[in-house]
């Protein structure tokens, strides 16, 4: 195997794959300010967005299920903040920690990833009326898809972790796991 290829970003390991997402999404000061500024608007609109989110949820067996005994009033309370916290202006390791937390706590569940992430246009959808409230709409959609991506990778970088640190297991070391995953052959 030593001569299947080994990627750089192998290398990147725990906070250090945090810090490369913030960075690769490229969030400048003026996207920074323009959400921030949006931040009293996604108050306000938060408990519609949790509504609809959970509205669509629980219309449907294979996602509903998740929510059997649950606190309905924390979870719409914790969407909401989610959903806030897009437009705090604070986009650092504090930040991605707390996603990467709950992306954790999704695989914890056993929730497939694919629910999660056909969820996002419920947030595209309210995360496009609030920036309607921008001085800037295009600069502050762009600046919010910025946001919402980096949510996205560091949600789906908890789902990896999971299975690469089960697969490494299995086969005997992680760079083994990941030419399995990539499904490199010789």
């Amino acid at each position: 195997m030593s001569s299947e290829p080994t990627r750089s970003s192998w290398a990147i390991k725990d906070e250090a794959v945090l810090a490369e997402l913030i960075s690769l999404m490229d969030l400048n000061p003026t996207d920074i300010a323009m959400l921030k500024e949006l931040h009293p608007h996604a108050r306000t609109i938060a408990p519609q967005m949790a509504r609809a989110f959970y509205t669509r949820l629980l219309a449907r067996s294979e996602t509903s299920e998740y929510f059997i005994g649950k606190p309905m009033a924390a979870l719409h309370g914790t969407i909401s903040d989610w959903f806030v916290d897009l437009f705090s202006g604070t986009y650092d390791s504090t930040y991605a920690r707390k996603r990467l937390q709950i992306g954790l706590i999704h695989v914890k569940i056993g929730l497939p990833v694919r629910y999660p992430l056909a969820m996002m246009d419920v947030i595209l959808e309210y995360g496009q009326q609030l920036v309607a409230h921008s001085s800037t709409p295009a600069q502050a959609l762009r600046a919010f898809h910025k946001v919402l991506a980096l949510d996205i990778a560091i949600f789906n970088q908890a789902y990896e972790d999971n299975q690469l640190k089960h697969l490494a297991e299995l086969v005997g070391g992680e760079r083994l796991a990941r030419i399995v995953l990539a499904g490199i052959t010789s």
